[in-house]
C-alpha cells in the first residue's frame, strides 16, 4: 500500500541572474514498510527532493513550481504551515547529512529529544524525559549521558542522537539524507545496521539518500537513480544491480572498485554534472553519454517500463511498447 507518492514534482531556485532547475518532473512511490534508495552525484537534486517532502525548501529563493506530494491521501504541497508542523517530526522525520550541525550546541541531548516529544505528544515533561531516555538507550547510548551537550559526543554518537530524535515520535516515514557521509567506515557500518534494525522494529518506511551503492544494496528494497533533477532509472535493487539499463547507472557502477577484477583504473562517468541553471537540450545526460545519438541532443526521452516495475528514461530503450510519459506510475 502506498504511503507517499510524488507526482511530476518540479522545484526551482531563483538567483539574481538565473533560475536553477533543481528537480524536474520526478515521480516516485514509497510503500508502507519499504525502503527506497535515491542515488546520484552531488547536485542531482536528491536533498531538494527530500526537503520538498517536509516543506523545508528555503522560501526566499526556492519554490515548488508544479506537482503533488501525496501522503496518505493528503497533498503536502497544499498543506499550510500549521498543518506541516504537525506532520514534520511526527509522521515524517528527517536525519540530516551532517550530525555536527544537526544538533543545537547550547542545549543538552535530553532537551533536544524532549522538545520533539512535547511538540507532538500530549505527555508531561517527566514522561517525555522517560521516553527520551529509552530512545537514547535504543540507539546504543547510555542513559547517564542524557544531560551532556553535543560537543561531548563523537561524530558517530551525535548521529545516533539525531536518529533518536528522528524516531522519538515513531514516524511512519523516515528520510535519511546521506546519514553516514561524515562518519568513518567502521562507524558507517554500525549506523547503517542500527537504522535497519530500528526500521524493522518500528515498521517505518524510509527514503535513503546516498551516493554509496554498497549502502543502498544493503538496506533498500527499491532504487531510483537521479541525474540533473530527473529520475533516469527506477526499479528493485535486484533489477538495477543485475540489469543496469541507463548509461548513467552503468557509469555509477563502473566507478566502484571490485575485488574480483584486476584493473589498473576505474571506469567512472566522464565529464561533470550539468549546471542546473543551464541544462542541455534533449536528454540532460547526452554530453557525457558514450551512446549519444542525434535524437538525444534534441528530444528528451520518455520514461518507459522496460520490464514490470523497472523503468528507464533513455532513447536506447524506446522500442519498448509500454511507454508512460512523466515518470514512474
Amino acid at each position: 500500500m502506498k504511503l507517499l507518492e510524488i507526482k511530476d514534482l518540479s522545484v526551482q531556485y531563483s538567483t539574481d541572474d538565473s533560475i536553477v532547475r533543481a528537480v524536474n518532473n520526478i515521480s516516485i512511490v514509497i510503500n508502507e514498510g519499504e525502503t527506497l534508495g535515491l542515488v546520484g552525484e552531488t547536485g542531482a537534486g536528491k536533498t531538494t527532493t527530500a526537503l520538498s517532502i517536509i516543506q523545508l525548501i528555503p522560501e526566499a529563493v526556492g519554490k515548488i513550481v508544479s506537482g503533488q506530494i501525496i501522503y496518505k491521501g493528503r497533498d503536502l504541497v497544499k498543506e499550510n504551515k500549521r498543518g506541516m508542523r504537525k506532520v514534520r517530526g511526527d509522521k515524517i522525520s528527517m536525519i540530516f547529512q551532517d550530525p555536527m550541525t544537526s544538533l543545537n550546541p547550547v542545549l543538552t541531548v535530553a532537551d533536544q529529544i524532549v522538545e520533539v516529544i512535547l511538540l507532538h505528544q500530549k505527555v508531561s515533561r517527566a514522561e517525555a524525559l522517560c521516553k527520551a531516555t529509552e530512545m537514547l538507550e535504543l540507539v546504543g547510548i547510555s542513559s547517564n549521558r542524557i544531560n551532556e551537550y553535543p560537543h561531548q559526543f563523537s561524530g558517530g554518537m551525535k548521529q545516533r542522537v539525531v536518529i533518536a530524535i528522528a524516531l522519538a515520535c515513531n514516524p511512519e516515514l523516515l528520510i535519511a539524507d546521506e546519514p553516514t557521509t561524515a562518519l568513518d567506515v567502521t562507524i558507517q557500518a554500525q549506523v547503517i545496521h542500527l537504522m535497519d534494525k530500528l526500521k524493522e522494529q518500528f515498521n517505518t518506511s524510509m527514503l535513503m539518500i546516498s551516493h554509496d551503492l554498497g549502502v543502498i544494496a544493503e538496506i533498500c528494497d527499491r532504487v531510483a537513480i537521479m541525474y540533473a533533477g530527473e529520475i533516469v532509472e527506477y526499479g528493485t535493487v535486484k533489477d538495477l544491480y543485475e540489469n543496469k539499463l541507463h548509461p548513467y547507472t552503468e557509469g555509477l557502477f563502473g566507478s566502484i572498485p571490485r575485488l574480483d577484477l584486476d584493473v589498473q583504473r576505474l571506469n567512472p562517468v566522464d565529464g561533470m554534472m550539468p549546471d542546473p541553471s543551464n541544462l542541455p537540450s534533449g536528454c540532460f545526460f547526452h554530453p557525457r553519454c558514450m551512446h549519444c545519438m542525434e535524437k538525444c541532443k534534441k528530444q528528451s526521452p520518455p520514461t518507459i517500463e522496460h520490464a514490470p516495475g523497472h523503468w528507464v528514461k533513455c532513447w536506447l530503450w524506446n522500442n519498448q511498447p509500454n511507454v508512460e510519459k512523466g515518470g514512474v506510475k
